[in-house]
């Protein structure tokens, strides 16, 4: 028996008529709950969307305040917003989108005192990597593996975008791909190398996707590839990428035990 309401079956009647999601993946996703670490530049939108979803329970992490240079891709936030914390900002936002929605806020950075808290405060089912700084996205990583959640990485600068998925057991995780942090100033910095707005959008976007499918159990998550894209060329690459038996926390003969807060060398340059 269907415990959607008259009023959900029509805001979701564009789901509910595709066979791979019908009424009861519907309520698979208003019984879901998806962490967003980061409400920029990709966690901004692929909250957004998860929240017109219907998504039942959203948590938003940053520790920022809205800034008026965010404004140009980070469409969560309004003009109003400057100033404002930026989990503040997304939680009125998705609050004026879905009221299905239930958002739990986290005005803090994520540090491995508190991370490991706070994906277990509300059982989250799946990650979104929405961070712009290595030593923050190698913390998820670890947290995830340790915690056996799924979750999403992407980063995107300039014209380009990246993306991979990590589900437990099922394939490579973060640190296989990128098993240490790159060397201090190794890499210009985020506001020294731009960005084109939209990247936000089409990244941000395709983790929403991948949280969705996962949350369904539908289709081919991005487990074991990784995803480019190149707006200036409009050219996406799949490309496979192996598990390492070798890797430092999921591999045959793990050495990370602990979670390591490392000290930010630069934005990475597949970072927003």
């Amino acid at each position: 028996m269907s415990t959607l309401t008259n009023e959900q079956i029509e805001r979701y009647s564009r789901h509910i008529i595709l066979k791979q999601v019908g009424g009861k993946g519907q309520e698979k996703i208003l019984n879901s709950k998806v962490l967003v670490i980061g409400t920029g530049g990709l966690g901004a939108p692929a909250a957004m969307y998860l929240a017109a979803a219907g998504v039942g329970t959203i948590g938003l992490v940053d520790f920022d305040v809205v800034d008026l240079s965010n404004l140009q891709r980070q469409i969560i936030h309004q003009t109003a917003d400057v100033g404002k914390p930026k989990v503040e900002s997304g939680r009125e936002t998705i609050a004026a989108m879905n009221p299905d929605v239930k958002v739990h806020t986290y005005n803090e950075m994520v540090t491995s005192k508190n991370i490991r808290d706070i994906i277990r405060s509300e059982d989250y089912d799946f990650i979104i990597d929405g961070t712009d700084n290595f030593p923050a996205k190698f913390l998820i990583n670890d947290a995830c593996v340790f915690e056996k959640k799924p979750f999403v990485h992407a980063g995107i600068i300039r014209f380009q975008g990246q993306l991979m998925t990590y589900v437990p057991g099922q394939g490579p995780c973060y640190r296989c791909v990128f098993p240490t942090m790159p060397p201090k100033d190794a890499v210009p910095t985020c506001r020294q190398a731009g960005v084109l707005g939209v990247m936000g959008g089409v990244i941000g976007t395709l983790q929403a996707t991948e949280a969705l499918k996962y949350i369904l159990g539908v289709g081919e998550l991005l487990t074991g590839y990784l995803l480019t894209y190149d707006a200036l060329t409009m050219t996406f690459r799949k490309i496979k990428i192996p598990r390492n038996p070798k890797c430092g926390i999921c591999g045959e003969h793990p050495t990370i035990t602990e979670l390591i807060d490392y000290e930010q060398p630069a934005c990475d340059l597949r970072q927003h």
